[in-house]
């Protein structure tokens, strides 16, 4: 497709697969990363085709946001696609941290997942046209629920109503903005979940007994940043392999 794609914390999991993606496509793609640099050049030499960049910035901090957003735009020649995939995922159940733990897993977690996403959306949208697409990478619990990480439950949630507040903002300017939801996926950060019987206790809350793999997700993400997809604009796609069902 030829398009500039920039895809946050792309270096491992889901946002890795999704660069690869992309990039398989015929798109050029930005591979964001925070603090493992040798992890998102690894991701960036496996990418088929030319024009590929790394990108870096901490999300917590918006004057690296701007310098990183604006470098890839100018790198790729504009951005197309933007998916918003980097997220921290902490435990701070309420009756076993302290208060200082808890202020500090709500001001980190929603500092990346919420603000850092919509920081970079802010960014991205100066570069962006018609035509345009932003995919915001949400989760099960958003609607489920994380009653050890509430703070990611709740940054999850909101990255669903920033979705569909953009989509009306931005759908005059023919940028359609969308989310998914995974469940359960082979990541690196759900890696201690899903070790030993973990991975057994998680396949069986799907009726398909598995767990997703971050191509399923990628492959999603792909068609909701399509242009077949531009009608899909302000939805939320669940992708937990019917492990939550919501009317």
């Amino acid at each position: 497709m030829n398009r500039s794609v920039l895809v946050t914390g792309a270096s491992r999991g889901i946002g890795a697969a999704a660069a690869q993606a992309f990039a398989a496509a015929g798109d050029r793609v930005a591979v964001h990363y925070g603090s493992s640099h040798s992890a998102a050049e690894a991701v960036l030499a496996k990418l088929p085709g030319d024009g590929h960049v790394l990108a870096h910035a901490d999300l917590a901090d918006p004057a690296q946001i701007l310098s990183m957003v604006d470098s890839a735009a100018e790198a790729l020649g504009s951005i197309d696609v933007l998916v918003n995939n980097a997220g921290i995922y902490a435990a701070h159940p309420i009756r076993d941290t302290s208060y200082d733990e808890w202020q500090r897993a709500w001001s980190d977690t929603l500092g990346v997942n919420l603000v850092g996403a919509a920081n970079v959306t802010w960014c991205a949208v100066r570069h962006m046209g018609r035509g345009g697409r932003i995919v915001n990478v949400s989760s099960r619990g958003a609607f489920r629920g994380e009653p050890n990480q509430p703070a990611y439950g709740a940054s999850k949630a909101a990255i669903v109503s920033f979705s569909q507040s953009l989509a009306r903002a931005l759908g005059p300017e023919g940028i359609a903005v969308t989310a998914i939801a995974p469940g359960w996926t082979t990541t690196d950060m759900a890696a201690e979940a899903l070790a030993g019987d973990g991975y057994n206790r998680r396949r069986l809350e799907s009726p398909l007994e598995r767990v997703a793999t971050p191509d399923e997700v990628a492959a999603a993400i792909l068609y909701l940043a399509s242009p077949e997809a531009e009608f899909a604009t302000g939805t939320v796609l669940d992708f937990n392999g019917g492990s939550h069902l919501r009317m």
